[in-house]
């Protein structure tokens, strides 16, 4: 067995598992005893289902002795955010309120997830209710790089643990960055899907029409393999778009030569680290075939990250309509906050925003016309310290400022993919996000997965 078994690429694991070269069994328990060793510490877990998943693992290796699989995910252990639905398995959502929530039913992704073969480590630890804090009573997940340092809101179990080798790719949610700033946060490659791509159906919300779920991963091509499983249309959720999902695993080999890829001109409050990433990518992506070119972002892009806090605070109390405030003691002040600030909102103010949601998304599109993608930051600080953060507060300029480049995407819907694309002084990672047109996954899949054939950064890992 490998001495770098856990940091295998979710793709190459399932290549052996397929090729009967390792066992789904004895890399589940390889995982299993490595969480054991190591998320005392990390805390990326909040649930860990153990004997359900050797249990899966041996049935798993069983039915490869037969000659059945599954799907591309056969004996692949992976874990999921906790608010995805688990039938029989606590889903508190990050949320001491809903901590004796026992589902009866997956949500559809997970049963996705299962039905592809894939052996379920267990639930991972969020921010509550998956805005940007976690609950008092819960600890953090700490940043396997760097404790000092964030390890991004709200999926940030799945990016402690996918980062450690404490499963091979895990699913996250982004309604306003929380896919793409633990990915950053912890070296990852993390695809917030086309909003409507995939199915929400039995997943706890934030705002429904901000949410996305996407994978979170080592590399662009464990993206493309995850997010072929979880795609697609599904009568529990009528905003999952139908239609055939494609072969996003093919389609992400294919390069990037003779695309035409935008980088904006006048970008906000970069830092050096940020800036040296997106620089990176401009050249690394120009050398695979591309054609960088100088856009500018559409009227609105700096006041969208301003309005998502409202639409989310609306959204957000609709979705806690039912314990706040009734049961308002048992919050966190973070996520009470964000709830009062939706109940405070007028239907004027809130048509307001949704006018310019609509402008700030069709502005977007019609700059996706001009070309096939385009180049931005993650956040124009790469990494944050934690003193750092708290010496920032819940501000609301402060918070518009770090969701600057994620925030419009939400509200737009469009599919972006976060890359590892540097390193900062204190050995944190940094990244970038492509972004594309509507259901063009397959297009950043395949530009992400070309810089990754030129670059190195995606197989680094935390010493730990």
């Amino acid at each position: 067995m490998p001495a770098d078994l856990h940091y295998l690429s979710l793709h190459e694991v399932a290549r052996r598992l397929r090729g009967r070269s390792l066992s789904s069994l004895e890399v589940t328990r390889a995982l299993l005893d490595r969480i054991d060793a190591l998320d005392p510490g990390l805390k990326s877990y909040a649930v860990v289902m153990a004997e359900q998943a050797l249990a899966d693992s041996a049935e798993r290796d069983a039915e490869a002795a037969a000659g059945r699989w599954r799907g591309p995910l056969h004996g692949v252990p992976v874990a999921v955010k906790d608010l995805c639905n688990t039938a029989g398995v606590a889903t508190a959502a990050g949320m001491a309120i809903h901590r004796h929530n026992i589902p009866a039913r997956d949500a559809t992704v997970v049963a996705r997830l299962k039905a592809a073969g894939a052996v379920l480590l267990g639930k991972l630890q969020m921010t509550e209710g998956a805005f940007g804090a976690h609950h008092p009573s819960i600890p953090a997940p700490l940043n396997p790089w760097n404790a000092a340092y964030w390890t991004g809101a709200s999926s940030s179990g799945s990016g402690a643990a996918t980062a450690a080798g404490l499963c091979y790719g895990a699913l996250g949610s982004d309604t306003g960055g929380s896919i793409r700033f633990p990915s950053t946060m912890n070296g990852l490659s993390g695809l917030k899907p086309t909003w409507g791509r995939v199915s929400r159906a039995g997943i706890f919300p934030l705002a429904e029409s901000l949410d996305h779920i996407g994978p979170m991963t080592r590399c662009a091509l464990d993206c493309a393999v995850m997010l072929g499983v979880i795609a697609g249309s599904d009568p529990d959720d009528p905003t999952a778009v139908p239609g055939a999902v494609p072969d996003y695993a093919a389609a992400a080999v294919t390069g990037v030569a003779g695309k035409r890829i935008g980088l904006p001109v006048k970008l906000v409050d970069l830092d050096q680290d940020s800036e040296r990433a997106l620089v990176g990518a401009v050249t690394v992506l120009r050398k695979a075939g591309a054609d960088v070119v100088d856009v500018a972002l559409p009227a609105g892009f700096e006041q969208a990250s301003r309005d998502w806090l409202g639409l989310c605070g609306a959204e957000t109390a609709l979705a806690h309509e039912a314990t706040y405030p009734s049961r308002a003691a048992e919050y966190g002040p973070v996520l009470a906050g964000l709830i009062d600030l939706g109940r405070a909102m007028s239907a004027v103010e809130l048509a307001r925003l949704q006018a310019r949601r609509a402008a700030v998304t069709g502005g977007l599109n019609h700059l996706l016309a001009s070309v096939d993608l385009l180049l931005v930051p993650v956040m124009g600080t790469a990494a944050w310290s934690l003193d750092r953060l708290a010496a920032t507060g819940r501000d609301p300029e402060a918070v518009a400022a770090r969701l600057r480049y994620t925030a419009p995407f939400d509200l737009s819907g469009h599919p972006t993919l976060t890359l590892p694309g540097g390193m900062t002084h204190d050995g944190v990672p940094t990244g970038f996000q492509i972004v594309g047109r509507a259901f063009d996954e397959s297009g950043i899949l395949a530009a992400g997965h070309a810089f990754q054939q030129r670059t190195d950064w995606h197989l680094k890992h935390p010493s730990l």
